[in-house]
């Protein structure tokens, strides 16, 4: 396993999975290219009203009818969404730890759906929160 690393957060990264960034966000995809997982994030202003992280996840949803259920990514808490669209299957997460906020999705093929689930779970539950930088 590689540890992928940000400059706000990392996480351990099985050998089959690549990761690319661009401008906005990590691109993390497996050597079958079954589904990838995106990783963008926002950064709260010291003293900065922030939203709930419920809240916040509603207002950007794709979808009003969207169930949200709360959850725990390693380092960080947050709700999670799962929904098909246009053959595809889709899960979403809004995670927070501190000022950091998270917004990850992992996208396939509907015909594929749940074959990476627990890899993906086991990926997002070794989210660690990189103190040092949001202090600077």
């Amino acid at each position: 396993m590689r540890v992928l690393e940000t400059q706000w957060w990392r996480l351990g990264l099985p050998d089959e999975w690549n990761a690319e960034q661009d401008d906005e966000s990590i691109l993390i995809t497996d050597r079958d290219e079954v589904g990838t997982i995106e990783i963008s994030h926002l950064i709260a202003e010291p003293g900065e009203a922030q939203l709930s992280i419920e809240e916040l996840a509603k207002l950007n949803a794709e979808h009003d009818n969207l169930e949200w259920s709360s959850c725990c990514c390693g380092d960080f808490d947050g709700v999670e969404t799962v929904y098909l669209e246009d053959g595809a299957a889709i899960r979403e997460w809004w995670l927070r730890a501190q000022s950091l906020t998270l917004f990850v999705t992992y996208v396939c093929d509907e015909e594929n759906r749940g074959l990476d689930d627990a890899i993906v779970d086991e990926i997002l539950d070794g989210l660690e929160l990189v103190v040092e930088s949001l202090n600077e």
